[in-house]
């Protein structure tokens, strides 16, 4: 009975210091009366929590405000140097590593470009390592700052595995790779400061909703549009921590070959990737040398010329019509799945191609879906722009810090005594009964 009085104390505590601390980060700067009313806590335990944190560097004082008639009270919020977080997206053309500061303020980068469909896994572990010392390096960051490293991948993680988390990504030929395994043997971080391993499409659906376009909303899909696509699904206000595949729905049944081996999946006709095979089949021509995103470019110059005097090219305004279409068809099975109140399109390739392409994608998802879930939905472009990954993926171990109450979890992202719960979805609820 002394061992579970003593947890249950242990855990109130835990609780107390993350409701503040989250209030505070996400509705600060905060006197501390106005904490008491916003989290519920009594003056006492508010006080004894703020004096917990402010002594263990978290917070700092941001001003004062006047009360009425009263002396003026003293904002409190979280102090942006009081730790480090790193945010790592495996993309389609490269490793990007970002170094931030607890407010997500961007403090360094390092870019590690990957060969056309390079993703040897030995090579992704390199450049991640290369990566993170770079940033820390360059800024004379010391490595026991850091409360952990997110990072965001293709394909489905598996959060099971007794040696942390695996990898299932067919489409770039990964299966069950041990990548949180394979990081911590080739990164030497500090005890407690652990690998937070995430899909990337689930990383960006995470920083939108956080910080961006997904904010007020309960009921969201946030889109990655990239060489592939996937789908970040909120319900409720917490996010489906599942593998996002959306990209691999039939919408062509004995369609177009896929990355994965499959007919008709939306990617085959969506991606980038074989966006820019189309355009070739069609009679496209491509810049001699491009990769995806030139050719991307390349591709919307050809519709959309800015010179006056030059006609749009029929045939990359047809396959960028007919891209709209297939992707307002993905989008209207997220509605009438999950009746969203917003579908935000993201990725790099939905940032270069959305601005052209979004009205159409809108009338056909609207054709598409059933009227009662299409009448509550809007269709926009994410506001994070293209860091929304890195973003995403520090957002991993910065929602497990605030879980745990401001001290770090063990490695590999979980307390020894929790259920299993990602860090990030317990914040993200917490959030969504505010």
């Amino acid at each position: 009975m002394a061992e579970r009085n003593r947890r249950t104390v242990r855990d109130l505590r835990r609780g107390n210091r993350s409701e503040v601390l989250q209030r505070l980060y996400f509705d600060g700067p905060m006197s501390r009366q106005a904490l008491g009313p916003a989290t519920g806590l009594s003056s006492g335990s508010v006080s004894n929590v703020v004096s917990e944190l402010t002594s263990d560097g978290l917070l700092e004082e941001a001003g004062v405000v006047d009360s009425d008639g009263g002396r003026p009270r003293t904002l409190l919020r979280v102090a942006p140097d009081s730790g480090r977080l790193i945010g790592v997206d495996v993309g389609e053309t490269r490793v990007r590593v970002e170094l931030f500061d607890l407010a997500l303020t961007e403090l360094a980068r390092a870019e590690l470009p990957l060969g056309h469909q390079d993703y040897d896994v030995d090579l992704i572990v390199r450049h991640i390592s290369a990566g993170i010392a770079a940033v820390l390096d360059g800024n004379a960051v010391q490595a026991d700052s850091l409360l952990g490293v997110g990072v965001g991948v293709p394909g489905i993680v598996d959060r099971s595995a007794p040696g942390g988390a695996v990898v299932h990504g067919q489409t770039i030929g990964w299966s069950a790779v041990p990548l949180e395994a394979l990081l911590r043997d080739a990164v030497q971080l500090p005890e407690g400061v652990g690998f937070f391993i995430g899909n990337g499409a689930a990383a960006l659906g995470q920083a939108e909703m956080w910080f961006g376009g997904g904010r007020g909303a309960r009921d969201a899909a946030i889109v990655l549009f990239g060489s592939g696509v996937g789908a970040c699904i909120v319900t409720d206000g917490a996010i489906h921590d599942s593998p996002g595949e959306w990209g691999h729905l039939t919408v062509n049944v004995r369609g177009r070959r896929c990355r994965c081996g499959a007919l008709g999946c939306l990617e085959a006709y969506t991606g980038s990737e074989a966006l820019l095979a189309r355009w070739l089949e069609a009679g496209g021509r491509l810049p001699e040398d491009s990769d995806e995103e030139s050719g991307v470019t390349a591709l919307l110059a050809a519709a959309h010329p800015g010179d006056p005097d030059t006609a749009p090219d029929p045939v990359a305004v047809a396959v960028l019509d007919e891209t709209a279409e297939y992707l307002g068809a993905g989008i209207s099975d997220l509605i009438n799945l999950f009746a969203p109140e917003r579908v935000l399109i993201g990725g790099w390739a939905g940032l270069q191609l959305g601005p052209h392409i979004l009205d159409s994608v809108r009338r056909y998802a609207e054709g598409f879906s059933l009227h009662h879930p299409a009448a509550r939905v809007s269709i926009e472009m994410g506001r994070l722009g293209p860091d929304a990954v890195t973003v995403g993926a520090a957002t991993l171990p910065l929602a497990d810090f605030f879980a745990n109450g401001g001290r770090r979890a063990r490695p590999g992202g979980r307390d020894p005594e929790e259920s299993g719960e990602p860090g990030w979805q317990t914040v993200l609820e917490g959030r969504a009964r505010r």
